[in-house]
């Protein structure tokens, strides 16, 4: 007589496992809701005309899915080819100038015992604690002084300087590299350059391409720096460039709404087909 006690027993327990279930599977509708609705509205409205903008709701269906108008509106009066150069410029040196200088930083503050090292480290810590707009005037100052201002260049240099995230990256990866390897290469005559060019840059593969994925994604939506050091209009990257779209189309949405997806879509087509790697580097980088 006591053998379904069992089962009573679990039918309570597969209730609320159901519920939890039930719960998750809503939250996680509901978060997608939030990021996707906005989405969705933009890209209904950039192929809407302006009658229909004006008539309809955000999210309305526009009466010609193929009218590209806007896109190509947005796409020559907001200079987006330009905007593009621009920032394909600055994400090229900036990227690779934190790659060596970020895995260089690593490499000698792991591999080197010297003086202050700890200090070095804390140093490090702070930085990432100081609010970078609390020292934008003494860096508007240095920046200027070394004449520029409103060159390409300014916004590559303080993009390089201040990752300090990437160091972190890059030093949890060679902290799992043996030593051993070093060792090994010193008793055949290599120095503490090669020993970094041959076998530690190599097997940083995965900290490189998570690195490169943030800091590109990072530059490119990043508006605060060129908008204050390139103001010149044919200097603008893509943030600035539809932040100045926005201007002569103030009233017109439905132009401002294709330049937004076209400044959307670089970012989420590399995000999407390389987001393992972004998962990957921090998973490989917290178990080392």
């Amino acid at each position: 007589m006591t053998a379904p006690a069992p089962a009573l027993e679990s039918a309570p327990r597969r209730r609320r496992s159901g519920v939890a279930t039930t719960l998750t599977y809503l939250s996680l509708a509901v978060a997608s809701l939030v990021v996707l609705a906005p989405l969705a509205a933009l890209f209904l409205t950039s192929l809407k005309t302006s009658q229909e903008v004006s008539d309809g709701g955000a999210l309305s269906l526009p009466h010609d899915w193929l009218n590209f108008s806007n896109y190509a509106t947005a796409f020559t009066d907001g200079h987006m080819l330009q905007a593009f150069g621009n920032t394909a410029f600055i994400l090229l040196f900036s990227v690779t100038g934190t790659v060596l200088i970020g895995s260089m930083t690593a490499y000698a503050i792991d591999r080197f015992e010297f003086r202050f090292k700890k200090l070095v480290m804390a140093l490090f810590l702070v930085a990432t604690l100081v609010p970078g707009v609390t020292t934008q005037v003494a860096t508007f100052q240095v920046v200027n002084s070394f004449g520029l201002f409103d060159s390409r260049w300014a916004p590559v240099l303080l993009y390089m300087g201040t990752d300090i995230v990437s160091i972190y990256i890059f030093l949890q990866f060679i902290r799992g590299i043996p030593t051993s390897l070093d060792e090994a290469a010193r008793l055949d005559g290599a120095n503490a350059f090669t020993i970094y060019r041959k076998i530690i840059f190599p097997m940083l593969k995965p900290a490189i391409a998570t690195v490169v994925i943030i800091k590109g994604i990072t530059t490119y939506n990043d508006f605060y720096i060129p908008f204050l050091y390139m103001p010149s209009e044919d200097k603008g990257t893509i943030s600035t460039a539809l932040f100045r779209f926005k201007g002569p189309f103030g009233a017109h949405w439905e132009d401002i709404s294709a330049g937004a997806v076209l400044v959307i879509l670089p970012t989420l087509i590399v995000f999407l087909f390389l987001q393992r790697y972004i998962y990957n580097g921090f998973s490989q980088g917290a178990t080392k």
